[in-house]
């Protein structure tokens, strides 16, 4: 092994960092209990974890390792961190891209980390900029950014010759000016992401080749200027898809929106103005979707979704039902659709020069621009291909984060996940257990037992959500969150706290389901976070405050009260049957613990 005296000099300050980081008081970081760690290790007694990418999954996976008592070194082949959220005026080779204009789709509150809030003042749908803020005084907090080796690629990641018996990775990586390293490592998180490599399928457009005008992927999209009274046509209705035919439409002579299947388009202020996300995304919702047919779901969905816009008459409806694929996320589309800005089309049949011939025989002449917002194509070319089980169209991994055919437990995704609900807390959660399994606090199962739940997984996807090739991984984000929550032993029992502390049980039930309530009970607990699950609405409605009114607060009326008393019974009846049926030990289990206190 080839290892240079600076590195050698940084692994002796990142130990001493390392000895600081748990030796400093609760109140310095959140989540972090005093004393958590009573003495430092010995040098030979650390793990060294090698984290690949420095995004959002990269950020928390680094606070996971210390908090676990691992020295972690993140590789990051930018500049700066923030990965997909740092945005860059033009599109770097493998990495991800984004727009000057993007928005997140999620609101703040069910994006943050468990244990740092979003400051109360931010917009609840933040711009770029403000979510690369938000990373950054995370990092700064938890003192993560000195981990983090900049404008370094990682070139291979490599079984050690003596694998078999250490578990150990060899990692090359790259420094900015050639410079080529090889370290080793006692496990690799990789953290890349897969927006990475877009997807640009020109063999599917007969004639590109004879396009007179400009064409790119939505990933080397930036804005609109180029569209300036132009005609333009945008290939795919997914989020992207939708942003720039929205913007687009703002300059352009005519924006032609062509799409293959359709989508649902959905509004991100729901009901009342509140966030969609934090008013839908709740444990009541989803007990819902355990106890009653999916088929009478999406009807009611669909009806709700139409009552907003009908979406035959706006020529978008798709062919598949509303909760088989994560829908569009775009208020402004429709209105753009009903004003004539954007023109809804079928698939592109053939190009010839600058005339677009749809499917539906129809014609376009004289079009400028075309924009393929087709999406990616995900890969790991750095992994060995003797790490990566295939099932279906996706990559298996156990739980969605370990290869299950690898010798030891040492290698690991975080944040290849797709759900509906936002990368950090999915990515945090899975980076929580991840540290646990690499201290061996934790243990997987045998690689059978792995294999036959990868396999049951890509058969539950297949049944439940359109998959492709493009998009093979789609989970129930309450599910997916819950089980790895129950792997680590932080998940939130509702019956324990139905009797012990009903004001969080009623908050946990039909509150939204933000990461706060991972850090209430086990490791990691986090003194703060019953307060922030208590004031996360005082949040929302923080940054609306501009300007005062004069009103007065209706409060609840008796019969409203009634009607939540009598559901929330009923719920957690049928929320208790659910739980005795899956598992009949709990609810006796959970009497036997409540006795000696009724006593």
């Amino acid at each position: 092994m080839h290892k240079s005296g600076a590195l050698k000099k940084k692994e002796r300050r990142l130990r001493g960092s390392l000895y600081k980081y748990f030796r400093k008081d609760s109140g310095d970081a959140a989540g972090t209990s005093k004393g958590s760690c009573a003495a430092q290790p010995g040098p030979n007694m650390v793990k060294r974890v090698a984290i690949i990418g420095a995004g959002p999954s990269g950020l928390t996976s680094m606070k996971a390792c210390l908090e676990e008592g691992m020295v972690p070194t993140c590789f990051e082949s930018s500049d700066d961190m923030g990965g997909l959220w740092k945005f860059k005026e033009v599109s770097e080779p493998n990495r991800a891209s984004i727009y000057r204009s993007l928005t997140i789709n999620i609101s703040k509150e069910m994006m943050c980390y468990s244990d740092f809030p979003i400051p109360a003042d931010y917009p609840n749908y933040m711009h770029h900029s403000k979510i690369l803020k938000y990373f950054r005084m995370y990092a700064e907090h938890f003192k993560l950014l000195e981990y983090i080796c900049y404008q370094t690629l990682v070139k291979s990641v490599k079984q050690r010759p003596d694998y078999s018996r250490s578990g150990q990775w060899e990692v090359l990586t790259q420094s900015k000016d050639g410079q080529e390293e090889r370290h080793v490592f006692d496990a690799v998180i990789c953290c890349s992401g897969h927006y990475t490599y877009p997807h640009l399928p020109l063999k599917e457009f007969p004639g590109i080749e004879t396009f007179e005008g400009k064409y790119f992927h939505s990933w080397d999209y930036k804005g609109p200027e180029d569209m300036q009274g132009k005609r333009v046509v945008v290939v795919g209705i997914g989020n992207s898809g939708g942003d720039i035919a929205v913007e687009g439409s703002r300059v352009a002579e005519q924006v032609y929106l062509s799409t293959r299947r359709g989508a649902w388009i959905v509004r991100q202020v729901s009901d009342n103005g509140l966030p969609l996300d934090m008013k839908y995304n709740t444990r009541f919702v989803h007990i819902l979707f355990q106890l009653m047919p999916v088929s009478f779901l999406n009807w009611f969905g669909e009806g709700k979704v139409n009552a907003m816009y009908d979406h035959t008459m706006y020529a978008i409806k798709p062919n598949h039902r509303l909760f088989s694929q994560i829908p569009v996320f775009n208020d402004e589309l429709p209105l753009k659709i009903l004003s004539g800005s954007v023109v809804i089309k079928s698939n592109i049949k053939e190009i010839r020069g600058s005339t677009v011939e749809f499917e539906d025989d129809s014609v376009l002449e004289k079009v400028d621009v075309i924009v393929f917002a087709t999406g990616y194509n995900y890969d790991f070319p750095f992994l060995p291909q003797n790490a990566m089980y295939k099932t279906g169209h996706r990559v298996g991994l156990y739980k969605h984060v370990f290869p299950p055919t690898l010798e030891h437990s040492t290698l690991a995704v975080v944040g290849f996940i797709h759900a509906l609900g936002a990368i950090m807390p999915q990515a945090e959660i899975q980076a929580r257990w991840v540290a646990s399994v690499f201290k061996g606090t934790k243990k997987l199962p045998p690689t059978q037992t792995m294999i036959k739940s990868v396999e049951k997984d890509t058969k539950v996807i297949q049944k439940n959500f359109i998959v492709s090739k493009r998009t093979p991984l789609q989970v129930d984000f309450v599910d997916y969150m819950d089980d790895l929550a129950g792997e680590i032993g932080i998940r939130p029992s509702l019956l324990w706290l139905f009797f012990t502390d009903y004001a969080l049980f009623k908050r946990l039930l039909w509150g939204p389901m933000t990461a706060y309530q991972y850090r209430v009970t086990g490791k990691g607990k986090w003194d703060g976070a019953r307060k922030a699950i208590f004031t996360q609405f005082d949040r929302m409605y923080e940054p609306l405050k501009t300007r005062k009114v004069d009103g007065q607060d209706q409060g609840t009326s008796f019969a409203g009260l009634l009607f939540k008393l009598s559901l929330t019974a009923m719920v957690g009846g049928a929320a208790a049957y659910y739980v005795h049926a899956r598992n009949p030990n709990t609810i006796p289990n959970l009497i036997a613990r409540l006795r000696p206190q009724m006593a």
